[in-house]
């Protein structure tokens, strides 16, 4: 309401009353003036009220939403579902235009500003999580294997002669499949061990680079978060190879805004090497629904031309979305509440840590030392008679997602006409199995006390010597069961039996 329309309204109400409910709503669009002129996260999140006001007044800027519009274009923001509608707070139009997906819309002019506010948020989030300085900052409607493959696409117009993408390797079929879809080749890198721990045989990177030619190597596509027993790349040491060479160098770092261990390398790298840009995901890292991701740059030579080529060459218009979502989250949460998410995902690490430690050593497995991997931790399985994959098939039913069994094996599997040894390892050849689990954004107590729980009985399930088989001179005649089969009674919180074939996949994801 305008200060007319206040003015009206003390004819039919007493003044005090307007002038104080007048004085209450300036105060919530005094706010939405602040993140215009500021362009970064309140210190406070946004309330509910305040977040639909401005939502409502950037949608009342949109054609699709003006009084007495005559649309006769064939796309018009018409929406016929209503709950898709407000589902979408009249947001219809989507994002940019034909040329550049940050271009702004005629018809849309709070869709646009509703997009530029949301890179200069996200620019904002990546520097207080840890990566000092980013420059550039384009959050897409893409997941982040999708995005990897726009960023690359983008390079290859800027080296049209190149064709390999040097790759530490990393046993996500995502990673693969945006170099494959790019119509690029992969060359994987092979890491190396340093105690427990796979890091990055950076000398072999520097003898491919040389060997292949560094005309034809598009870039170096280095990974940060990562299952354990991997660590964080050698970022630094990689940004330092690309800039001596001129070679691009672009980070997948998917989940490694909530980790300062990777916002720190990837801060480094920019400053004192070279890292085009970095990639990553939203629903990971803010805890939106999947779909899309955020390709930022810190690097002052090498990120603002590479950005610019990545937003022209997005085709047509995108989805508002995954924008939407992200934007609503960052004023949800304002500074202080992203450094509190933060902070509670690094505070509930060294507990979660000695107590699976705790639970490990009392079934004789450890806890593997990974100390460049501060999200992921690994528990090896010691062979005991059963298949590894059956103990993750037990929690799977037991409710227990995000764990992940590996078994060393020789048989290969082939991603993207590339053919990997123990592939999901990270490694050809993994000393033992193990399963790992991850410490990630929004963990609670709660689930970690679960997890441990279910996991101390599985284990102790698994490592249960198999029950031999019975002959069939023990069934009881004319197809009766034996008196001696009555089924058993189990406890609560034990598991499934678990399968003895020594055929099961590899690598289980639950």
């Amino acid at each position: 309401m305008n200060a007319q329309l206040f003015t009206l309204a003390e004819s039919l109400v007493p003044s005090s009353y307007i002038r104080q409910a007048r004085d209450a709503r300036r105060s919530r669009e005094s706010l939405l003036a602040t993140l215009l002129s500021q362009r970064r996260l309140p210190r406070s999140g946004w309330d509910r009220a305040t977040l639909m006001l401005a939502l409502h007044e950037l949608a009342a800027l949109d054609s699709n939403t003006f009084v007495g519009n005559a649309g006769v274009g064939e796309r018009e923001g018409r929406v016929v579902c209503p709950i898709v509608a407000d589902r979408h707070f009249g947001f219809a139009h989507g994002i940019g235009r034909s040329g550049d997906i940050a271009e702004p819309q005629p018809k849309a002019a709070g869709s646009s500003l509703l997009y530029a506010l949301t890179n200069e948020l996200a620019a904002d989030a990546l520097c207080i999580a840890g990566a000092a300085h980013v420059r550039e900052c384009t959050v897409l409607p893409l997941a982040t294997g999708m995005s990897m493959t726009l960023t690359l696409l983008a390079l290859k117009k800027l080296r049209p002669g190149a064709d390999l993408v040097l790759w530490p390797r990393i046993d996500q079929k995502s990673c693969l499949k945006a170099i494959h879809a790019a119509g690029l080749q992969p060359i994987p890198i092979e890491n190396v061990y340093e105690g427990d721990e796979l890091r990055t045989d950076v000398p072999e990177v520097a003898r491919r680079m040389e060997e292949l030619g560094v005309s034809r190597v598009l870039c170096v596509l280095s990974t940060t978060s990562c299952f354990a027993p991997r660590g964080v790349e050698k970022l630094l040491e990689l940004a330092r190879l690309c800039d001596a060479q001129g070679v691009p160098h672009v980070a997948n770092n998917a989940y490694g805004v909530q980790c300062e261990m990777c916002m720190k390398a990837i801060s480094a790298a920019s400053r004192h090497g070279r890292l085009d840009a970095f990639v990553q995901s939203t629903d990971k890292n803010f805890l939106v629904p999947v779909g899309g991701a955020i390709v930022a740059s810190a690097d002052a030579k090498h990120g603002k031309l590479l950005m610019q080529t990545l937003r022209s060459t997005y085709p047509g218009r995108a989805s508002m979305s995954p924008v939407l979502d992200l934007f609503c989250t960052l004023l949800h949460l304002g500074a202080d509440g992203w450094g509190a998410l933060i902070g509670h995902r690094r505070q509930m690490l060294p507990d979660f840590k000695r107590r699976l430690t705790a639970v490990a050593e009392r079934h004789g497995e450890r806890l593997l030392l990974t100390p460049h991997n501060s999200i992921s931790m690994a528990v090896t399985l010691t062979p005991s008679g059963r298949a590894a994959a059956s103990l993750g098939a037990a929690l799977f039913v037991r409710l227990v997602s995000g764990l992940r069994v590996v078994t060393p094996t020789d048989a290969q599997k082939t991603i993207c006409a590339i053919p990997f040894t123990s592939y999901g390892a990270h490694t050809a050849s993994p000393p033992s199995a193990y399963f790992s689990v991850a410490c990630a954004l929004g963990i609670g107590e709660e689930d970690v006390s679960l997890f441990l729980k279910r996991v101390d009985k599985a284990l102790a399930e698994w490592k249960r010597p198999p029950k031999p088989q019975r002959s069939l001179a023990h069934a009881a005649p004319n197809g009766g069961a034996a008196s001696d089969t009555a089924a058993e009674h189990v406890e609560d919180e034990t598991v499934p039996p678990v399968t003895t074939s020594e055929e099961a996949d590899p690598i289980t994801s639950v």
